[in-house]
């Protein structure tokens, strides 16, 4: 079952149990998909969904940051529930020393050194890595690598 229909099928199961905050992130999911589909022209992959996800959980995380600071803690827990709701479409991913692994092999493959080739390896590192690893850990990992 490829990751649309199964968003499809938990919008379903969640109408059915009457499941208001999950049915209303996966309904948010869906648009960002639909939204994609129609500006590109394209169907989405799995791929392609994985990236709306991260997407969306960064947006979730930046707005639990900012509510937190602004003393909302009632609005800092609603993107909370719905960031759950969302990293359950997320793969497995990488731990943080399989992250750094893999991007010392990435540097080492292309010869890179110093912080000059930082976006030669990010450009390789994303096509590589995308969907797997928390890009935030990759970028850590790409500049120890670069530094070390």
């Amino acid at each position: 079952m490829s990751l649309k229909d199964q968003i499809t099928e938990d919008m379903k199961t969640a109408m059915r149990a009457k499941d208001s905050e999950r049915l209303g992130t996966i309904r948010l999911l869906q648009a960002a998909m639909k939204q994609k589909e129609v500006d590109e022209r394209i169907v989405l992959d799995d791929v392609a969904i994985v990236a709306i996800v991260d997407k969306l959980i960064k947006q979730r995380k930046d707005s639990i940051t900012a509510f937190e600071g602004a003393g909302r803690q009632d609005l800092a827990d609603k993107e909370k529930s719905e960031m759950a709701v969302l990293q359950a479409y997320l793969p497995e991913r990488m731990s943080p020393e399989e992250t750094l692994a893999a991007v010392k092999a990435i540097v080492a493959e292309l010869g890179a050194a110093g912080p000059g080739d930082m976006g030669k390896v990010m450009g390789v590192v994303k096509t590589r890595l995308a969907g797997k690893a928390d890009m935030g850990q990759v970028s850590a990992a790409v500049k120890a690598a670069l530094a070390g």
